[in-house]
Order: C-alpha cells, then sequence, then structure tokens
C-alpha cells in the first residue's frame, strides 16, 4: 500500500511541473516598464475540414497597468502574429538550357515559420526601428532567412531571400494588416489574424508584442492547434505514418478509376 501511495506522489511530482510549463505560456518581459500584456483566444484548436476555405481568427488582450494619458496619445503598439510550424525551405531557380528550362540553381534555407499572419497597430516602421524588429523576427521582411550548406559566392543570396517570401505571399501563407490591431476600450484591444486555406496542420502559435514609445515591453505566447478531422485526417495520417502503403493505395486507385472509365465512356 505504501508502494503503491509512493508510486502516485512520485508520479504527480512529474507530472505537475509539465502541466505547470503547459499552462504558463511563454513571455518575455522588459524589466524597465511595469506595463504587462495579456492576450486570448476563443478556442485553442481549429478543425480543417474538406470545405475549409480559410478564416478569419479574433485575439483580444489587454494592456495592464497602462498609462492613461499614453493610451490617449497612442503610444502603446501591440502586434499580434499568427505563426505556423517551422519547417526547411528550399528555393529553386529554372534557367533554359538547349531550349529546355531546368533548375540550376537552389539554395535550402533553415526552417522559417510555414505560415505567418500578422496584424498591428500600425505600420511596423512606426512601431519600432528595424534591429529592434528583425532581433524578433517581427514582420515578414524581418523573418530570419539563413541558408544552409554551401551557398556558392553568395551572389544571388538576396535573390533567393525575396524570392522566398515573394512565394509564401504569393501563395497566401505569408499575410500582413498594419492596422489589424484596434483598441477597443482604453487598454482593451482586438486583433483579427488570418488562416488561409492551405494553412499547414500542427501547432501553431500566437505571438503578442507590446512596445510602448517604440521601446519594447512585453512578449507573450499561446499555442493554437491546427488539425484536419474525419477522413481528411485519415488520409493524411495514412500518407504520413504509411507511406509505402498509401503510394500502393494510390496507384491502385487511379489504375482502378482508368479501368472503369475506359469502359463507362468506350465507343462500340
Amino acid at each position: 500500500m505504501r508502494a503503491a501511495v509512493l508510486m502516485c506522489v512520485l508520479s504527480l511530482c512529474a507530472i505537475l511541473p509539465a502541466m505547470a510549463q503547459l499552462a504558463d505560456p511563454p513571455v518575455t518581459v522588459n524589466e524597465k516598464f511595469s506595463e504587462r500584456i495579456d492576450i486570448g483566444i476563443s478556442t485553442n484548436e481549429i478543425a480543417i475540414t474538406s470545405d475549409f476555405s480559410g478564416a478569419d481568427i479574433t485575439v483580444f488582450g489587454a494592456i495592464e497597468g497602462a498609462d492613461e494619458l499614453l493610451l490617449a496619445t497612442f503610444a502603446y503598439d501591440v502586434v499580434v502574429a499568427l505563426e505556423g510550424p517551422r519547417a526547411t525551405s528550399t528555393v529553386r531557380r529554372k534557367e533554359r538550357v538547349a531550349g529546355i528550362w531546368i533548375n540550376r540553381h537552389s539554395i535550402r534555407f533553415e526552417p522559417i515559420p510555414a505560415s505567418y499572419s500578422m496584424s498591428s497597430t500600425r505600420p511596423l516602421p512606426n512601431i519600432a526601428n528595424l534591429m529592434e524588429l528583425a532581433s524578433r523576427d517581427i514582420g515578414i521582411d524581418n523573418i530570419r532567412l539563413v541558408p544552409t550548406g554551401g551557398v556558392g559566392d553568395g551572389s544571388r543570396l538576396t535573390e533567393f531571400r525575396e524570392a522566398l517570401r515573394r512565394i509564401k505571399q504569393a501563395s497566401g501563407l505569408y499575410q500582413r494588416d498594419p492596422t489589424g490591431v484596434q483598441f477597443i476600450s482604453k487598454a482593451l484591444f482586438r486583433a483579427a489574424v488570418r488562416l488561409p486555406a492551405n494553412i499547414p496542420v500542427g501547432q501553431h502559435k500566437v505571438r503578442a508584442v507590446l512596445y510602448k514609445n517604440n521601446q519594447f515591453v512585453m512578449e507573450k505566447v499561446i499555442p493554437l492547434r491546427v488539425v484536419k478531422t474525419g477522413l481528411e485526417q485519415f488520409i493524411y495520417n495514412f500518407a504520413h505514418t504509411h507511406s509505402f502503403a498509401y503510394g500502393i493505395v494510390a496507384v491502385l486507385l487511379a489504375t482502378l478509376t482508368g479501368w472503369l472509365g475506359s469502359i463507362i465512356f468506350r465507343k462500340d
């Protein structure tokens, strides 16, 4: 009996720190300031169905200990960003060789957010200087794109970085709204961030960063899971956990579909 009780106590001691870590989202604070920011969302999980065409999620927040005079003079700025799971990205450049377009050059970049949707109270250059924003990866143009492996003489690096950002924005995965955060009542604010139709599944995070007179005050992060449901979830899991079997089934279905089509539309 005592052994069983001891085992329960030890199990609780191991579990409680992990629960506390989950309950308390990551927070970065500038001790120079007393103001604090808190945010919340209506749900911690977004379900993707077959007819999902994108959605907007609303992030509500409040600035605790805000100075009313500074609020009235718009001295506080808030940046809210929804970042997708990090993944490596490869950019390739095609060139025409002997009349054929082929991939001649490519650069692979270290993991970056697969999706990035940002809203702010004002355009970023009016909130903080470039070095400050870049140090915290705030803004599409400030996300660090670090190449992996050899990049040759590096003369094409800027071109490939710009191409990666352009591709992400053209696909809708990277978005920004320079006035998407609005104060609704004194220290209370609301932000709308966009989930594109092709948003990747996995663990996302909502970041809220508070600035006061162009100086960093605090950053808070809360998690957001994006999952597939129903048949889409089954197919997704099957494709990722049993890729070889999935490939065989896909080939068999394609063959069967082609055979049935030839029978149905055959002309005697």
